[in-house]
Parts: structure tokens; sequence; C-alpha cells
């Protein structure tokens, strides 16, 4: 089994840097053999590159405004693209996870299944650093990603979509 967490966002954006912060404290820890654990940024033409890889499952940690109250932690799979193919030319310069997946199929790549462990954000401004409700959901994060990664990797694919 071949696993790729992705840590997504722009630490420069306040909470937008959530998916940095929870890779970050993550690649700190050991992983079994065929995890992989990045912080990848802004960068997703980096993203849909290392994707080309092949992978059984894709795990993207990024801040994701859902409406919820700030801090609540989502488990979300994402599916095949539901536009028709040709409608758009995926901008892989950008950190969107659809285009960044287009690009990835565009390309004849498969990240398998992908998961979405998003946080909602309290506030995406220019400073740096997680407001008080975001960083008190990374703890909460890190054990569902731990969770994902050893469901993924035993082939059990237990984990319902959440609102944790």
């Amino acid at each position: 089994m071949k696993v790729m967490v992705a840590g997504i966002g722009n630490i420069f954006l306040g909470d937008d840097g959530f998916g940095v912060e929870v890779v970050r404290r993550l690649a700190d820890e050991p992983m079994p053999d065929g995890v992989q654990v990045a912080d990848y940024g802004t960068s997703g033409l980096h993203l849909a590159h290392d994707l080309l890889d092949g992978y059984d499952a894709t795990i993207l940690v990024d801040a994701a405004g859902m409406g919820s109250p700030p801090g609540t932690v989502y488990l979300v799979e994402l599916g095949p693209s539901q536009r028709p193919s040709g409608e758009r030319v995926p901008d892989a310069h950008g950190m969107q996870p659809d285009a960044v997946l287009d690009l990835v199929a565009m390309l004849g790549g498969d990240p398998g299944r992908v998961l979405l462990v998003g946080c909602e954000p309290a506030t995406i401004d220019h400073h740096v650093g997680l407001s008080r409700a975001v960083e008190g959901a990374v703890e909460q994060a890190l054990q569902l990603v731990r969770t994902l990664v050893r469901e993924q990797m035993s082939g059990k694919t237990t984990t319902q979509k959440t609102e944790a």
C-alpha cells in the first residue's frame, strides 16, 4: 500500500496554514513504509507531479470553509470530478483540490481514494499563525489522519465521512 498525506495551505494567511501545521507535526512521527507525509503549501503542480507516482490513497489536509463553527474538523471523501472532460484546463498553480486532481487525471495518474481532512477556518487574512479555534483542532486532525493512515495501510476503510 502507498498513502500520500499532503498538507495544503498558505502559512501567511492565518488559518489557511492549518494543513501545513498538521503535516509539520506529523512529519516528526514514524510512519509505516509506503506512507509519504509532505507539506505542499500552495504548490499544486508539485503535488500533482508527485501523485503521478500512483497511490492507493491520498489524504489532503487543508482549511475548508463549510459553514460550521471555526475549528470544526471534517472528513470528506472526494470523488471523481463531476465536470465533463475538456470543459476547462486545470490550473495546477493554485491549490484547489479539484483542479489538482483534474490535472493528475488529465496526465493519466490515479491518486487512489481521496480523503480531505478539513478544518473550518476562523480567519484567512494576512498574518502568520493559526487562530485559537483552529490551533485547538490540530490535535484532533492529527488523530484523524493517524486513524486514516492505519486503516488505509491495513486495507480497512471503516471511517465514515464525518463532521468531528
